[in-house]
């Protein structure tokens, strides 16, 4: 008898799983981005007498993703190298440097038609990537060990994420790089409220170790609300964030970041403007007074305040000043599958201190960036930026070349579906 109920059990596991898999999905996507650069004062103005640097690099991945109706896999290896960055070949064989990772690694399991959570290697990307992001222009990316939990109900999306970081299985102690994050922990509430409007909440704790011997962590929190307007001619996006609690070093935190953007289409054309308005200190701060800098924490860099990169460090870059960008742009579509835009940018420093100049303007930037989506699975683009400094930015650079500091990137992206078997639609 007993034997005849494990055989029913046994049969009873085997019929599920084969209807489970008989409705899962399954696929394999690539994805080859290769962009060929020429700086010639990128990130940083040129000293004299520099010649450009001429580089090309490359991300390859391969996304594959198994989906039944209660659980979602992901695996993402990941390459990423300069071309010719590989070790000479030598007696032993091929170089040594490998430039493989695993770029994403997470399961995602359904609760219930509300409910889900995630675990493992994966992106977070909320709203439009200021505060928590994948960083995309830089070829490796950016993703995160993180646990989420999920609601979707009604137009509404919570997520709650947290993370805990460590190097090594240790007996004891949780000592941690102060540079690098221990403990991400977020909740980010999203409504759409209509077709046009949608608007969310973001609160972000992170932690960092004081020092790389030392235990006690320092949480530095943000908590702010994004908004975006999506209309048939009319388009408003605002971010505004505040910050408290404590840096890295210990000090009190009172900092906020904030950004809106207006544009207005008129057929083939949009105009915009928009303002970004980064927080900064009036005075270097000691140990027992507060830090004003505001800190964007994992958000994407590039894009924001500019192309070329000049400002994506803030402490250093702006020598604890904050950061104030006043940009226009122009943008024209030749057809659905050609546009180009133009963005100018003016940059001033948010305050001054002791550390920085009287003088607050830092500088003039242009962005001419050319799109062409050639299929559902190619683009190619294409940008010149130029960037004219001031004599402040020039000190704070501790340069006084008067180079003239330029920019020129392609880029090919290509990300094509390589296999899909469905054997039923998921429910």
């Amino acid at each position: 008898m007993k034997q005849a109920i494990r055989k029913s059990n046994f049969i009873l596991i085997f019929l599920i799983f084969i209807s489970q898999a008989a409705i899962a999905q399954f696929s394999v996507d690539a994805q080859l981005r290769a962009r060929g650069e020429v700086r010639d004062g990128y990130q940083k103005i040129n000293p004299e007498d520099a010649s450009p640097a001429v580089l090309v690099s490359q991300r390859t991945r391969l996304a594959f993703t198994y989906e039944m109706p209660r659980l979602k896999l992901k695996i993402v290896p990941q390459d990423v190298r300069l071309w010719g960055d590989q070790a000479k070949l030598s007696a032993t064989g091929v170089g040594d440097n490998p430039s493989l990772d695993l770029y994403e690694a997470y399961a995602e399991l359904r609760i219930s038609e509300l409910l889900s959570i995630s675990a493992g290697r994966q992106e977070l990307i909320y709203d439009n990537g200021r505060m928590l992001g994948n960083r995309n222009w830089n070829q490796n990316g950016i993703s995160y060990d993180a646990l989420v939990l999920k609601y979707r109900r009604d137009g509404w999306k919570i997520d709650a994420g947290a993370s805990w970081n460590t190097l090594s299985e240790a007996s004891y102690g949780n000592l941690y790089p102060k540079a690098r994050i221990k403990s991400l922990n977020y909740l980010w509430i999203n409504k759409k409220v209509s077709e046009k409007l949608n608007l969310s909440f973001l609160h972000i704790s992170s932690g960092y170790t004081k020092t790389d011997t030392t235990d006690p962590i320092n949480f530095r929190h943000t908590s702010g609300f994004y908004g975006n307007y999506s209309g048939e001619a009319l388009n408003f996006m605002g971010n505004a964030y505040y910050q408290y609690g404590k840096n890295r070093d210990g000090n009190k935190l009172n900092a906020m970041l904030i950004e809106a953007e207006i544009s207005l289409k008129t057929g083939k054309l949009t105009p915009g403007a928009g303002i970004s308005y980064l927080s900064g200190n009036d005075k270097t701060p000691g140990p027992d007074e507060t830090d004003k800098l505001f800190d964007p924490l994992y958000g994407n860099r590039h894009g924001f305040n500019g192309a070329m990169d000049y400002f994506t460090n803030y402490p250093v870059q702006t020598r604890q000043g904050g950061l104030a960008d006043y940009y226009l742009w122009l943008d024209y579509k030749f057809s659905k599958k050609v546009s180009v835009r133009n963005t100018v940018h003016f940059f001033n420093l948010a305050m001054t201190n002791p550390g920085t100049p009287d003088d607050k303007t830092l500088g003039f930037e242009n962005d001419l960036i050319l799109k062409y989506r050639f299929s559902e699975w190619g683009n190619l683009e294409s940008g010149y930026i130029f960037f004219n400094p001031t004599e402040t930015l020039k000190e704070i650079q501790q340069t006084n070349s008067d180079n003239f500091n330029q920019f020129f990137y392609i880029q090919l992206t290509l990300t094509p579906n390589l296999f899909k078997q469905t054997n039923s639609p998921l429910k």
